[in-house]
């Protein structure tokens, strides 16, 4: 077709020249290796089952069956000897001490009369939560040492671990759980969360069982799928959120598992939070407040672990796995049962 008759004419393609040809090309980056992509937003669903399936793997090889999980303030240090200064940190996990008209009084300023008031309350308030270090640490040694000697070493059959101290893997209260647990010669896990701030996990966890999050969801999923105890310890935001978190949970029977849930320290939350108006008004039916119970020594919070746990697993296992004849209409063993440990059953 000539020019004429054709409004829109193509110019011929000129004939590829040796020298043109394009560079050659590297190998393009496979999909799950592309960092690129992976830290996108297109990557998001992945890094997110990550965050489930990794530590899924982790407690298997491990062979966690389940955990006691301690919640409680990070920013108090514990006092070990009796000189020490105390220290209130600047925020939850993180290394960084609070500036320091928001440290406790020493007490060298209160004598002298140079202490502002908050500093003095914070210093009544430090010597207090010092206590509650130390209360966590003796707890989760206790646990520890029992849930220790619930199954036996079986030639060829290594034990699934009971009732494992978890906490949230930071300094404070949670330091002071994984630190019983460690001083106690058993497995310990820390679920640290990734912060925009300086932050560790503490010393005490066992390595193998270190995790961090970046997603608060996926973390406060695996708080609560192993669990089969909490123990609230005195604590502020983070605290209160992951204790009323679960309470929900358990007020709609969205969990299908009994959890113990023990508040120690009942003066402090008492000053907190004020339950009975919520029952006063109509918010939570008077039953809800049986969902948990406060402890305010070790040994009171021990024995209700020990008993919720023997009555609400311990007990019940053992019946189950006395020998029976098999029906013919059976089920088959669930994946869970087959790849063990056995995980918390969810609805």
């Amino acid at each position: 077709m000539s020019d004429e008759t054709n409004p829109n004419p193509q110019p011929e393609c000129p004939a590829a020249q040796p020298d043109s040809l394009p560079p050659l090309l590297d190998r393009a980056p496979l999909a799950y290796e592309n960092p690129a992509f992976l830290n996108s937003a297109d990557g998001r669903v992945i890094r997110i089952l990550a965050e489930y399936t990794e530590p899924l793997a982790r407690f298997r090889r491990e062979r966690i069956q389940d955990t006691v999980v301690f919640f409680g303030s990070a920013r108090f240090h514990g006092r070990e000897e009796a000189d020490r200064a105390l220290e209130l940190l600047n925020n939850t996990g993180s290394v960084a001490p609070a500036p320091q008209s928001e440290q406790p009084a020493s007490i060298d300023d209160i004598v002298d009369g140079t202490a502002s008031e908050l500093g003095r309350r914070r210093a009544v308030a430090a010597v207090e939560m010092a206590r509650y270090y130390e209360d966590a640490r003796r707890l989760a040694h206790m646990v520890t040492t029992w849930a220790k000697g619930l199954v036996p070493e079986t030639p060829g059959k290594p034990a699934r671990h009971r009732f494992v101290v978890t906490s949230g893997g930071g300094p404070g209260i949670m330091e002071a759980a994984n630190r019983g647990a460690h001083e106690a010669g058993g497995k310990t896990i820390g679920l640290n969360i990734k912060l925009p701030f300086e932050q560790r996990p503490n010393s005490y966890i066992t390595p193998a069982l270190n995790f961090e999050f970046h997603y608060f969801f996926m973390r406060k999923l695996w708080f609560a799928y192993l669990a089969k105890a909490l123990v609230i310890f005195p604590g502020g935001f983070g605290t209160i959120d992951e204790m009323f978190e679960v309470l929900t949970l358990a007020q709609t029977n969205k969990l299908a598992k009994k959890i113990t849930v023990v508040i120690y320290g009942s003066e402090y939350w008492q000053k907190v939070f004020n339950l009975q108006a919520l029952v006063d008004t109509g918010a939570i039916s008077p039953a809800d407040v049986d969902l948990f119970n406060y402890a305010d020594t070790p040994e009171q919070a021990f024995e209700m672990l020990r008993q919720g746990l023997t009555t609400n697993h311990l007990e019940p296992e053992a019946l189950a796995a006395r020998p029976t004849v098999p029906s013919p209409d059976s089920s088959a063993p669930s994946p869970e049962e087959l790849l063990g440990p056995e995980f918390a059953k969810t609805l």
